[in-house]
């Protein structure tokens, strides 16, 4: 295996790592609520501060993997999440698992800006292997709910925390032995490329923007209540953590096909080609699921996941379009503050709406109108950009 390949397939298995870790606790919170005398909502709000250090921990993780190392930072994700997690299943009340949560956004944190920048300067087919790594991202979301909810029934909610961050570390160890701190290799570049006229770039960033903050909560939103819409909507289909984890689960590997699709078509046909139909679909789901239940909700949640999830997708290969490779990682890094800031508010608005508003029936429409931005926003970001003359007749 080539050091590019084997780089590429650590930073994929760190994307499981990362997403499943993030959301271990929204499905462990189902056995936990007869242990520590709270509600739903009430056990939720002690994630937030993870989400919050989710996002605010890229900036300064996607500054230090530029001018340090982007190989070591790594490691620090695999032994500091690992970490993380064994204290968080050994906290002793809701004050220890709330740091416990927050320390596991605060390494996790580290994937994004500087995995993905690894990731970008590896491949050799930049939207396929997007999307396939966005494929293992979601499948740690899958996975969460799985195995979260087999580890729970069976061997209670700290098994689900210690587990897993034993693995992890052993993953750790395994990256520093096969992975050598070498610097990227150099950019390939097509003959065909040339410069992007300046006013396409800011309102590329610009729309970039306004669907990360949108499609970020939206993201978090359903990522984080689909165990409990089953648990509530399909009660007389599955009564048990595992039942809800394994339908999750479901749901999430087929939406995550999305990933692997967009990631295809990004490297054939310009990214508004391929953004505008899959935004198109994501208001319309988020506006059915509000009042759906039964058999019906399962295909309903994969349409309305395929499209979320998708999303992710072009949203990387707008920076990974629009951005040179020595400050990649940075620009990852503000993006992804401002996708997990918004998505942080995903937290308080689910447990609110839950415990003292109209259930997932408000919920949702909420959630559509954000899913509308997305839409709005596909309408009008630029199509393939043409080179200027000038510059073209330079080259």
């Amino acid at each position: 295996m080539t050091h590019a390949r084997r780089v590429i397939s650590f930073i994929n298995v760190a994307h499981v790592v990362d997403h499943m870790f993030m959301l271990i606790f929204p499905t462990a919170v189902i056995g936990m609520t007869a242990s520590f005398d709270m509600s739903y909502g009430e056990l939720l709000t002690l994630s937030l501060g993870g989400f919050i250090a989710f996002g605010a921990g890229s900036l300064p993780a996607g500054w230090l993997g530029d001018v340090w190392s982007r190989r070591n930072m790594m490691a620090v994700f695999f032994f500091g999440i690992g970490t993380a997690a064994i204290l968080t299943g050994f906290a002793s009340g809701p004050t220890g698992i709330a740091a416990g949560l927050t320390l596991i956004g605060l390494f996790a944190a580290i994937y994004h800006p500087v995995g993905t920048a690894m990731l970008t300067a590896h491949a050799d087919r930049l939207g396929h292997e997007i999307g396939v790594n966005g494929v293992f991202g979601n499948l740690g979301v899958a996975f969460a709910a799985l195995i979260t909810g087999g580890i729970t029934q069976y061997l209670g909610w700290r098994a689900a925390f210690i587990i897993p961050g034993v693995l992890v570390m052993a993953v750790g160890v395994a990256f520093l032995l096969l992975v050598p701190d070498r610097p990227a290799p150099a950019p390939k570049t097509k003959a065909s490329a040339g410069p992007i006229p300046r006013s396409v770039m800011v309102r590329a960033f610009a729309i970039l923007a306004v669907v990360t903050i949108a499609g970020g909560l939206v993201f978090n939103a359903t990522t984080i209540v689909m165990p409990q819409l089953f648990t509530e909507r399909l009660a007389d289909l599955v009564s048990t953590p595992l039942g809800v984890g394994a339908l999750t689960c479901l749901v999430f590997v087929l939406g995550a096909t999305s990933q692997l699709i967009v990631g295809r078509l990004i490297d054939r046909y310009s990214l508004r080609a391929v953004f505008v139909p899959l935004a198109a679909l994501q208001a319309p789901c988020l506006l059915l699921a509000a009042t759906t239940g039964g058999w019906v909700l399962l295909p309903l949640a994969v349409v309305m996941m395929f499209a979320i999830f998708g999303q992710v997708t072009i949203n990387d290969g707008m920076v990974a379009h629009y951005t040179a490779d020595r400050w990649r990682a940075r620009a990852y890094a503000v993006r992804y503050l401002v996708s997990f800031g918004a998505s942080a508010c995903a937290v308080p608005l689910v447990a609110f709406m839950h415990d003292h508003g109209s259930g997932f029936a408000g919920l949702f429409p909420v959630l559509a109108a954000f899913g509308g931005a997305v839409f709005a926003g596909a309408l009008v970001f630029p199509g393939r950009p043409r080179r200027q003359p000038a510059m073209a007749a330079a080259e």
